[in-house]
């Protein structure tokens, strides 16, 4: 008895890969990416998944994608989640590393995969990436056990949680720097399936996030203590700094004492390394030691991508502070080592 064929549900949010070239330059079509699609002589494949498509009312160029949308994109999956085998988000490549981290967040127990990909040039051109990158998701979203938020691009598939957008002009676009890739393709898909997390035994539930007062401040030499008290009068939840290395900071009495303040009004401050390949290690060095006698806690190897959106996450269970802070330090999804 023939093997049923597998279902893919994809949703396309907008971003380069389904624009069309128009007089005022590339912008997203409705219709346009089923026509192109209909065309590849790929997807007809029997041994290619079969695939639904969905496209938001109104494409969204990333930049603008805000929590809103992405319970629309949680959503979507759960209303279709027992009619597919995996799902394929296509996404602007600006902000979906963001999306991917919240979504990790936000599709608890979650059993099949979802793939975000993107491109950097549009499917209808003559020489791009979106028509690999499209093939290889599905394929990936169709026939593999994979039960996380990834992204693929680039012949390589990464968690979703762990990812950085690293360069705006090559088709490698993105590198999870601090884990390594779930899977590459090139001749063979090759999974690592010892890295993917494991199946849920529950049924999937969203947890809807709402975004919360945070500020990052990147650390520089020379930085002044007055634009930090000027951010303390803001009525901040979290405060994210960006330090060096591996979590130092200037260890300066005045500026010891403004991030002291910033506890004393139960605002959670985390810390985050400036580096790309970094894990934050508060005992290794004085200048990191005072950070934590002030309160700061440590970010670990998570991206501030990551951070940000567990941090949405984390706040809008109404938690109490204790508990997000216990939480933020550990491993929910695969995010932090």
């Amino acid at each position: 008895m023939a093997e049923k064929r597998k279902s893919v549900c994809i949703l396309s949010t907008g971003g380069t890969i389904s624009m069309q070239k128009t007089a005022q330059g590339y912008a997203p079509v409705r219709g346009y990416l089923e026509q192109a699609m209909a065309k590849i002589p790929e997807l007809q494949n029997p041994d290619m998944p079969a695939y639904t498509i969905h496209e938001f009312a109104e494409p969204i160029d990333s930049a603008n994608i805000s929590p809103t949308d992405w319970y629309a994109m949680a959503s979507f999956v759960e209303k279709n989640y027992h009619d597919h085998d995996g799902f394929v988000i296509l996404h602007g490549t600006d902000t979906m590393a963001y999306t991917a981290s919240a979504l990790s967040f936000m599709l608890q127990n979650l059993a099949k995969p979802v793939i975000l990909t993107g491109s950097q040039l549009p499917l209808f051109e003559t020489r791009n990436d979106a028509r690999e990158n499209l093939i290889n998701a599905l394929l990936l979203a169709g026939k593999q056990k994979i039960p996380e938020v990834c992204i693929y691009f680039n012949n390589k598939l990464f968690r979703g949680n762990r990812t950085q957008k690293i360069d705006a002009v090559s088709f490698a676009a993105f590198a999870s720097p601090n884990f390594p890739a779930l899977g590459h393709i090139g001749t063979d898909i090759r999974v690592r399936h010892e890295l993917i997390l494991n199946v849920p035994t529950k049924n999937l539930t969203i947890q809807p996030i709402q975004p919360i007062m945070i500020h990052t401040v990147r650390l520089f030499p020379g930085i002044s203590t007055k634009l930090l008290q000027q951010i303390l009068t803001m009525p901040l939840q979290a405060l994210i700094l960006e330090t060096y290395g591996v979590g130092t900071a200037p260890e300066s009495e005045e500026f010891i004492r403004v991030i002291t303040q910033f506890a004393e009004k139960n605002i959670l401050m985390v810390n985050c390394s400036q580096c790309v390949h970094a894990k934050i290690k508060m005992h290794d060095y004085a200048a990191s030691h005072t950070l934590r006698s002030a309160g700061v806690i440590s970010g670990g190897d998570m991206t501030i991508e990551a951070v940000i959106t567990k941090l949405f996450y984390l706040f809008s269970q109404q938690q109490s502070l204790d508990e997000i802070k216990s939480q933020l330090t550990s491993n929910l999804r695969g995010e932090l080592s």
